[in-house]
Parts: structure tokens; sequence; C-alpha cells
């Protein structure tokens, strides 16, 4: 069952409260993708995989957020990308998981990222960042300081895989545990074979050859077969983390 946060009502939320459902959140960019595939093409996807996961398991989504570190590094600002500071992000994402942990859902909350998917790069470190903070903020506000080293949590390490462990309630998944011949690419066969197998339609190949962008060549390599094996592949990642209660970064 899916609960979309922004149409929910309280009767809902506090079902998925009660009952410990994952909460999603997706982050993307809205950045230049060549002429052929669209701005939220990163958004997407985590939302689409946001989707997926809630035709698994119950799942509460939030509204995803579309504006991430882009930087102009693929296009200058002529290419209208929409560029956020990663402190901004931070301080951004940061206030939503606050406000999460005040309402109460304090575990299994989950940030996707399909942007920029290789380890510690902006938008994954600033979710990251934004994660242990508040953990930490929150841990020393409900037991005080010098929680950590009193003699109550010297089992702490040992008990590094379980659910309860406060290092597990926020997870950030960057990307995904592809196949060994998957390897990152932008507006290419891969990210666009999978935002095609997510929302059908959204790829527009025809218009290709109005840019000469290198990063894009091989999209027209690109099929909903592909990205649906893709897909499937990175919700399965996901659910098995969830299974084994591990970090996931």
């Amino acid at each position: 069952m899916r609960i979309n946060y922004e149409t929910a009502y309280p009767e809902e939320l506090e079902k998925a409260k009660k009952e410990g459902w994952p909460i999603l959140l997706p982050v993307g960019t809205l950045e230049y993708h060549s002429t052929h595939c669209p701005y939220g093409c990163d958004g997407l996807v985590s939302l689409g995989i946001a989707n997926e996961l809630s035709e698994k398991t119950d799942c509460v989504i939030l509204p995803p957020v579309w504006y991430g570190v882009a930087s102009y590094a693929v296009g200058g600002p002529e290419k209208n990308t929409i560029n956020m500071d990663a402190d901004v992000l931070e301080a951004f994402i940061y206030n939503i998981l606050s406000s999460l942990f005040k309402s109460g859902f304090t575990k299994n909350i989950n940030i996707l990222i399909f942007h920029q998917t290789e380890e510690f790069l902006p938008t994954a470190l600033a979710s990251m960042k934004a994660a242990k903070k508040l953990i930490f903020a929150y841990m020393e506000e409900k037991n005080g300081t010098g929680w950590w080293g009193d003699n109550k949590n010297a089992a702490f390490y040992e008990n590094m895989a379980a659910e309860d462990n406060p290092w597990n309630w926020i997870r950030v998944f960057n990307g995904a545990r592809m196949p060994q011949d998957y390897n990152a690419d932008h507006a290419g066969k891969y990210e666009c074979s999978m935002l095609e197998a997510l929302f059908p339609g959204s790829i527009k190949l025809e218009r290709l050859d109005a840019a000469d962008d290198w990063f894009a060549r091989n999209a027209r390599e690109m099929s909903a077969e592909m990205g649906r094996e893709l897909v499937d592949t990175a919700v399965n990642s996901i659910l098995k983390a969830w299974r084994e209660h591990s970090r996931c970064y």
C-alpha cells in the first residue's frame, strides 16, 4: 500500500507511524540532460523507484526534493539548470528530517538518490550530513550529553546491524547496487532506460540530434527492457537492505 504524504489524512499517517512503515524521500535535480531527456530526470527516477517499492511493501512517499546540487558541470546557466548550493540542500533536508522526527517518524526513513551515483559527491554528502547531524542532536536531546559514552551503551558496536540502532534510522541510498557492467551515465543509455521503464514516453530520441552532447551519444542504445532490469536491481537491493537492517552508506 502506498501513502503519498501530500494527499494523506491524519488517520493514514498515524497508521503508518504506528506500524513503522518505511518513509521514502526521493531527491533529484533540475538539470540539463541534453535535448531528449527531461530536466527532472534524476528526481523522476528516484520517485519511480519509490513507487516501485510501494508495490512490494507498505510505504509513505514524501514529495520529491527536485532542487538538488546540480552544479554547472554539464552546461552553464544558459542550459536552464537550477543549481542548489550543497549547504542549502543540507539545511533543507535537515528540516524535513527534523520535522519527521518531531512528528514521531524516527525510524526507517530512506533518502533515494539517482544523481551523482558515485560515492561521496555533493547531493549524497548533503543528505548524509543532514541525517547524521539530526541523529546526534536527537540522541543528545533525548539522552543528555555523554549518551554514547555511558556504560549502558557498552554493546553499541555489537548492535550496529540492529533496527533500533540510531545509525540505521535514516538510510541514504545513493544509486543502487547495479550489475557489474553498469556505469552511471548522464542522459545516456542506462539513465534513459531507467526513466523510460518507469515513465514510458519520457525519452524523446527523435530530439537527440538537436545537440551533439558526448555524454548522450549512446542514448540510442537505451531500451525499456534494459531499464526494467536496472529498476528491478535497484528495488531488490533496497528491499534486501531493509531486511538486513544494514547501513547503506
